[in-house]
């Protein structure tokens, strides 16, 4: 049957978008197409078992123990698969990173080529019409062999044991599932293999850390043109000619989108010829951050796009390969450059609102945009905090692609840790949108306390959008959940 435009099919391409709106109920569409080939893969496997043909896991020991037996039994060998991976410690994951990340395996299993029961994928399927979020510890994962431990969580979960949640609260999975009205997955060994052995937790927060990265590379190439204009600057530095001599694409392709919001500004003629970099160059970072982007749109699409499994099953050409489907390098290096990115956009808005309360710098304005200096502090603690997040977007930027340390006896003697880096990413995103909401409550104090008004419509109506969101700082109060609503005004107002 078709679907309607709210429904998630995995008959066709997944894309970013579906993660998000897989962090609450959805439909997704388990149609005919898609069981009609999950069906063909299973019976293919069942006719490679008959031939006695080898198969990893179906009846062997995983990982350096492939050369021993598994169980006879497949539900026992199901348990086989799972048990010993019950090792992960620390917090759950957040929940739009579990849910995104079984979205990712459904698809990745209904493609036809792991074997899998038609039933599991199905279950999988109805898991999303639900608030149903398997209970999954942060650590244990390196990111090889798939995302073997917190996949391994996620599937028990689905089995009705370990922790899941269902409308936000914590209790024992069978529990869970009920609560969800939903009925505990069945499955043989080479079900539970193929739920574990690929790295969709890996692509899930790869692909939310990149979404949530260029809603703040979008903010701040907004935030940036109010900053100019509330300052009165010459949009000189963002000359066409001049991008165009350049040559970089990103920066030509920013600078283009920044005059069009700095469309209609009169410059004051009061500032230097020359503007500190973290105006005059600004196109040029993040230009090169538009590039990098880029780079990470590119293989999260390809992962998004792929299947990640071992072994996988080729009915048509009577073939079972055997080989490295579920090694997260790509995502590794791509959430590596999303880590890099995020921390010098996060050095570009803590050094704009530094330019921002420094009356040597702000066109006179009142040091740290206090309405009355001494008896009030205006941005002061505001700017204490982004330094701190700056120092933790720092620390977190080492590659941690580069980091292999060989386990499992040496079966596993290369790995990407793929999974450490696509969460360092993904957490780091959000601090990163606390940095430009900050700023945004900068500049909108700054028109508070003498600023002028900004002379580009499109930065006039970004500034009275923030205005009517945040009251002015007169007098001190908190300002943290001012700083969380700036920053999710932004991410609407540049989506």
């Amino acid at each position: 049957m078709p679907a309607d435009e709210g429904t998630i099919q995995l008959s066709a391409p997944l894309r970013a978008a579906d993660l998000r709106r897989a962090a609450t109920p959805v439909p997704v569409l388990f149609d005919a197409d898609v069981r009609r080939r999950v069906e063909c893969g299973r019976d293919f496997l069942r006719e490679v078992r008959e031939d006695e043909r080898p198969v990893y896991g179906a009846t062997t020991g995983f990982g350096a123990l492939v050369g021993f037996a598994g169980r006879e039994e497949e539900a026992d060998q199901c348990d086989n698969t799972l048990a010993h991976l019950g090792a992960g410690q620390g917090p759950d994951l957040p929940g739009e990173v579990c849910r995104a990340a079984l979205l990712i395996r459904a698809w990745s299993l209904a493609q036809g080529v792991s074997g899998v029961s038609a039933h599991v994928v199905e279950g999988l399927a109805a898991m999303f019409a639900t608030t149903f979020v398997p209970a999954i510890p942060r650590y244990g994962s390196v990111g090889a062999s798939g995302d073997l431990i917190p996949l391994a969580y996620a599937t028990q979960a689905l089995r009705g044991r370990g922790h899941a949640y269902s409308g936000g609260r914590r209790m024992p999975a069978a529990e869970a599932l009920r609560d969800a009205g939903l009925t505990p997955l069945t499955l043989d060994g080479r079900d539970a293999l193929a739920l574990v052995n690929g790295t969709s937790l890996t692509t899930a927060a790869t692909a939310l850390a990149l979404d949530g990265v260029r809603a703040c590379h979008r903010a701040l190439q907004a935030l940036t043109c109010l900053l100019a204009d509330l300052l009165g600057c010459d949009p000189g530095f963002l000359d066409p000619r001049l991008l165009a001599a350049y040559g970089h694409r990103g920066a030509i392709d920013v600078a283009d989108g920044m005059r069009k919001t700095l469309a209609g500004i009169t410059p004051s003629g009061t500032r230097a010829l020359q503007e500190p970099y973290s105006i005059r160059c600004s196109p040029q970072l993040l230009g090169a951050a538009e590039d990098a982007l880029r780079y990470a749109d590119g293989v999260v699409a390809a992962d998004l796009a792929g299947v990640s499994d071992n072994p996988l099953f080729f009915p048509d050409d009577d073939l079972v390969v055997h080989g490295g489907n579920f090694f997260g390098q790509p995502a590794a290096f791509a959430s590596d450059v999303l880590a890099m990115v995020t921390a010098q956009l996060g050095n570009l808005a803590e050094r704009q609102l530094d330019l921002l309360v420094d009356p040597a710098r702000n066109g006179g304005l009142p040091p740290m945009l206090a309405a009355g200096p001494g008896r009030q502090h205006g941005m002061q603690g505001v700017q204490l905090a982004t330094t701190a997040f700056v120092a933790e977007l720092r620390h977190a930027a080492s590659p941690a692609g580069v980091q292999s340390l060989p386990t499992n006896l040496h079966n596993q003697d290369v790995v990407p840790f793929g999974t450490q880096a696509a969460l360092r990413a993904y957490d780091m995103a959000g601090l990163l949108s606390l940095l430009c909401g900050s700023l945004a409550v900068g500049l909108r104090q700054a028109a508070h306390v003498g600023a002028r008004r900004p002379t580009a419509p499109g930065c006039a109506a970004l500034l009275d959008a923030l205005a009517e969101a945040v009251p002015p700082v007169d007098p001190d109060r908190p300002l943290d959940a001012d700083v969380r609503t700036a920053a999710e005004l932004l991410a609407v107002w540049t989506a």
